[in-house]
């Protein structure tokens, strides 16, 4: 890299760093701590993907999802999850409107998918049917009605909230649905000074409130040096046997023999190499290593690696395997 383009690298990143630390600021203002939960939802965005966040009800998850629209001044919408609710609910419809002189015709009103950040709150209470609806627009960033395809506004992430499947009245999320979050984040209980500090906020008479800090082009531009990012082959190899080390066929370990019924999809490699590339950036550096890709490995994974009958009857828990797996896997290929 010529010395002039390493100067250049070294005033985007600083740049980049500068808007993150705007946005956390910003997120703090009404979020009380969960700063790894923030970073993953940040992640999510800046690959130009989506996020999944778990948690009982009543940690926040919504207020989040909320606050970062406000930071980012992006089009927001929401959905509320609900066993009746149809896939013409998320999508929209085609109406027959009249016209002036009486002449009848087609017309599609949007549903409130189209928008820029799209929270899918307790995505897990609406059936499968419904759930898949989001699918093509997922992946896509379009959808498809009557046989007619609407692209989506660029930006364009769903970011859901879901319960713990043992709460009552889920519905579990479709594997091929789960694939398509790039990251899996658990909501943690807050701790007691964290309580203290909801609740000053929020039983007072003011109430905190985000003002935008980062616009969509600022936005767009930070994905694209995500992108620009470089990887060393072997860290991308690291990544690589990481994903190969979840599957049970092959020379793995035996505890994923034993308990592991998927591996993880190629989809898990690409969320590893893009967030340890983005956590790069958050530290300043314009270049990923191996505990980049370690430290993104659990939200970026445990979503994406099924356990087997045998596995959910003994309680396991999939971060355990992925503990595991990185534990024994050395940074270097033999």
């Amino acid at each position: 890299m010529a010395e002039k383009n390493k100067d250049l690298a070294r005033a985007e990143v600083a740049d980049f760093q500068k808007s993150i630390g705007g946005l956390r600021e910003e997120v703090g203002k009404v979020i009380v701590g969960n700063r790894e939960v923030v970073d993953g939802v940040l992640t999510c965005m800046l690959a130009g993907s989506h996020a999944l966040l778990e948690g009982v009800p009543g940690l926040g998850k919504t207020m989040l999802v909320r606050t970062m629209a406000q930071a980012l001044e992006l089009q927001f919408s929401r959905i509320q999850f609900t066993p009746d609710m149809m896939p013409a609910d998320i999508l929209g419809t085609t109406m027959i409107d009249e016209g002036a002189g009486g002449q009848r015709a087609l017309s599609f009103r949007k549903g409130p998918i189209f928008a820029n950040i799209v929270l899918a709150d307790e995505i897990n209470r609406a059936t499968p049917k419904t759930q898949s609806a989001l699918l093509e627009a997922m992946q896509e960033h379009r959808v498809t009605v009557s046989k007619t395809s609407y692209t989506l506004e660029e930006p364009f992430f769903v970011l859901a909230t879901q319960n713990p499947l043992e709460s009552e009245g889920t519905y579990p999320l479709p594997e091929a649905q789960l694939d398509r979050f790039f990251f899996k984040l658990h909501v943690p209980f807050p701790g007691r000074e964290e309580l203290h500090g909801i609740l000053d906020r929020t039983t007072g008479m003011e109430a905190p409130e985000a003002k935008p800090v980062v616009d969509k082009k600022r936005l767009l531009a930070m994905q694209k040096l995500v992108r620009e990012v470089p990887v060393a082959r072997h860290v991308q190899d690291y990544a690589v046997r990481l994903l190969q080390a979840t599957h049970p066929e092959g020379k793995s370990l035996d505890l994923v023999k034993r308990f592991v019924k998927f591996g993880s999809s190629p989809r898990g490699a690409q969320a590893l190499l893009l967030a340890a590339k983005i956590r790069a950036l958050f530290e300043g550096r314009f270049a990923a290593s191996v505990d980049d890709v370690k430290a993104v490995c659990l939200p970026a994974l445990r979503h994406r690696v099924l356990l087997n009958f045998e596995g959910e009857a003994e309680g396991v828990k999939t971060d355990d395997v992925l503990l595991a797996i990185m534990k024994q896997l050395p940074d270097t290929a033999e």
